[in-house]
């Protein structure tokens, strides 16, 4: 069963709640507004059911499902486009501990997720992630 206590040091658990919904942050030391700005801070989500920001939705509910989502955001509009749907909370634990790890290794390749090429912050973040351009 997977534990918190494989997510690597450069992750933060930023929420957890007792409905099993869990937030973790990429360096939040770093992505504070001076050295990266605040609202680029990579986040993952786990939730049950998917989370949405849709009008009239209201993102917490859970009724009509039993599944669990993790999504990855690196920005509040740039997210990985993998659906990342699991049967049950630990598989989805597992598959944010993976993401996370594979993240801090430079293993994503989160250029090319961007519509409009940021190349000063993408340098910034290759040197931060230890990912060769």
């Amino acid at each position: 069963m997977p534990t918190l206590e494989a997510l690597p040091d450069t992750w933060t658990v930023w929420s957890d709640g007792d409905d099993g919904r869990l937030v973790l942050a990429y360096r939040p030391d770093v992505f504070n507004g001076d050295a990266f700005p605040a609202a680029c801070l990579p986040t993952l989500y786990l939730t049950h059911g998917k989370r949405t920001r849709r009008p009239g939705q209201n993102p917490t509910s859970t009724d009509g499902t039993a599944d669990w989502y993790v999504t990855f955001y690196l920005e509040p509009d740039v997210s990985l486009n993998e659906t990342n749907r699991f049967p049950t909370r630990e598989c989805a634990l597992e598959c944010a501990l993976e993401l996370a790890q594979a993240f801090d290794n430079g293993e994503i390749d989160y250029r090319g997720l961007y519509q409009v090429p940021r190349e000063e912050y993408f340098e910034r973040l290759d040197e931060l992630t230890g990912r060769e351009a």
